[in-house]
């Protein structure tokens, strides 16, 4: 049997990067860039204005210190007329290309106006002078230059990232593709969501549950049962290994009369890597992957137990294939939590404590543990929002140890 630790390590050896594709850029978001992209031309492309006031010559300022001749007004996104005149200046915008002529912008809360009554002709009379040459222009190339590195292969596209990509002209790039994950239960206790159970029967919740989870990690997922039954499962199974990258099962991998997945993976060729890992809950889960490179992980049917598993090891495993930085589950995903109360765990596994993260006044993160009636209570999920990992060389943990916490909500 081995340790949390020995199978962190199986199973992030089984980590390899997915192929790319290319996706329109709005259909990128949260995916995982596959590319370099290069500034096409400088930022900002030109001096750029960045207060409304108006445009001068810095040097004009000597002369007539105090009042401009407005010469014209110009917007963003127009094209600039020099200015000739060094004693007048543009009314300009925010975002405008600083006119020729011109290479200071003093801002309209510095500014007085009037107006000639005999000409319409308007002046600025300058409250505060600006500081120096350049006051209030952005000038070119101050942020980027054409040809440098923006966003390197292996960023996560974010909304900032996805707008410096449009920026430069990136209607399509090379992102990793999302993971195709089977979320298979097993078992003849369950029925579909939609039916009413009988009283020895459930409904299908573990399958959800992890649909659901995978999605959250940016899988694409679909769902299949099959019941206890060796030949629907032989039938059932191999044509997933080759369309899946990831087959996740809930169920029938104990040491049950009706547990027949360890022995059916085996017989369609997929190569067990471990069965059985010393930690409560989920103790009896199985790993492995085919000849094809599907990874399959069979989790006990237990809905904690499933649920832990997933976090523990499947969802570090799918962040992994869709991150090529990401080369090692351990810790992926964990944070440091200071223990709230005293805990005692006899038993010499890893244990997963269910637990409630908060805050305290002085930012320290404090772990709750949560009342659970084992890995059959499903509720107890509700209230917790992450577990603990206690290592198997003690058995009492006094409130204020600090230990690796993975979150969940």
């Amino acid at each position: 049997m081995l340790s949390v630790e020995e199978a962190t390590h199986c199973v992030a050896a089984t980590i390899h990067s997915l192929p790319a594709e290319f996706l329109a850029l709005p259909l990128a978001a949260g995916r995982i860039l596959r590319e370099d992209l290069h500034a096409d031309r400088d930022f900002p492309p030109f001096n750029r204005v960045a207060m409304d006031g108006i445009a001068v010559r810095f040097a004009a300022l000597a002369t007539n210190p105090s009042e401009f001749r407005i010469e014209r007004t110009q917007f963003a996104g127009q094209e600039p007329t020099p200015q000739l005149d060094p004693h007048a200046a543009t009314e300009i915008m925010t975002g405008a290309m600083l006119p020729e002529g011109t290479d200071t912008v003093i801002r309209y809360e510095d500014l007085t106006f009037r107006t000639d009554e005999a000409t319409g002709q308007r002046f600025a009379t300058i409250q505060v002078p600006p500081p120096h040459a350049g006051h209030n222009v952005h000038r070119r190339a101050a942020d980027r230059r054409q040809g440098e590195l923006l966003l390197a292969a292996g960023t996560y596209l974010g909304a900032a990232e996805l707008a410096v990509a449009a920026t430069v002209g990136a209607t399509t790039v090379a992102v990793t593709r999302r993971a195709r994950v089977a979320v298979v239960s097993t078992g003849d206790e369950l029925v579909a969501i939609a039916e009413r159970p009988l009283p020895h029967q459930i409904r299908r919740s573990n399958a959800l549950m992890l649909q659901a989870a995978a999605e959250q990690a940016g899988a694409i997922t679909q769902a299949f049962h099959f019941n206890d039954d060796v030949a629907a499962l032989q039938q059932g199974l191999p044509p997933l290994l080759t369309d899946f990258d990831a087959i996740i099962l809930s169920g029938g991998v104990s040491k049950g009369k009706a547990d027949f997945l360890p022995e059916v993976l085996r017989e369609i060729g997929v190569q067990q890597i471990f069965h059985e890992v010393q930690q409560r809950p989920g103790k009896p889960f199985w790993f492995g992957q085919s000849p094809e490179g599907t990874v399959v992980f069979a989790l006990p049917g237990n809905p904690v137990s499933t649920f832990v598993n997933f976090y523990r090891y499947a969802r570090p495993w799918l962040l992994g294939v869709q991150q090529p930085a990401v080369t090692a589950l351990s810790g992926v995903g964990a944070v440091s939590a200071v223990l709230a109360a005293d805990i005692s765990f006899r038993p010499k596994l890893t244990h997963f404590l269910l637990v409630r993260l908060e805050h305290s006044s002085s930012g320290q993160l404090l772990a709750y543990p949560e009342r659970a009636g084992g890995s059959g209570d499903l509720a107890s999920l509700l209230t917790s929002n992450a577990f603990l990992e206690l290592p198997p060389e003690q058995e009492l943990f006094p409130a204020g140890t600090v230990l690796p916490a993975w979150s969940f909500r």
